[in-house]
């Protein structure tokens, strides 16, 4: 099972999921499958232009992935394709790894209704925009990361957390104590 799954789209936080990615790529053998709502490439944050390599309906056939990584993004209306994606792989007990705004999509799939989470956006500005909050705020959890089960979530700003919490689930470090402990301590200039 040395696939994982990204889910990528318009205007996509796609920098707070690079490390994460690149771990486990380059550090675990892991296969990336980015997945879209449709084949056309969509636009990051950065600017980067990314071409999903199948759609969210095509991911629902990937039955070998390990999980699913959600960047974060605008708040925005949810499609069925992500909700059934998001609940066939939380069916499997396959790792669902959200971050900054990106956890809107476990909320509303009902995933965070029985798992602690954190998120970047806050109450308040769910009022501001004037939509529903998609978070179940009672299990809201103030911390750069948390992980509850098969759920990983996390604060934008702590995407080098959320990287090592992904990577260590999926047990790519398993073994390699020093490596992990060289590779976090080079990035961040501090010990894990």
């Amino acid at each position: 099972m040395n696939k994982i799954l990204c889910f990528v789209y318009q205007e996509m936080a796609d920098f707070e999921v690079t490390l994460a990615l690149q771990i486990l790529r380059n550090h675990g053998g892991y296969e990336v499958i980015t997945a879209g709502c449709t084949p056309g490439a969509v636009t990051g944050q950065t600017g980067m232009r990314h071409q999903p390599l199948i759609t969210l309906t095509q991911a629902l056939e990937v039955h070998d992935a390990a999980g699913l990584l959600i960047p974060g993004g605008p708040i925005r209306a949810q499609g069925e394709d992500v909700t059934r994606l998001i609940q066939q792989r939380d069916g499997q007990g396959r790792l669902l790894a959200a971050i900054c705004f990106g956890p809107q999509y476990l909320g509303r799939a009902g995933i965070l209704d029985r798992h602690r989470f954190t998120t970047s956006c806050s109450a308040a500005h769910i009022q501001e925009l004037g939509v529903p909050d998609p978070y179940p705020r009672q299990n809201y959890v103030e911390a750069r990361a948390v992980q509850d089960g098969h759920v990983i979530t996390a604060k934008g700003s702590a995407f080098v957390d959320f990287a090592f919490a992904v990577a260590d689930y999926l047990g790519v470090y398993a073994g390699k104590t020093a490596e992990r402990q060289r590779f976090f301590n080079d990035i961040t200039g501090r010990a894990a």
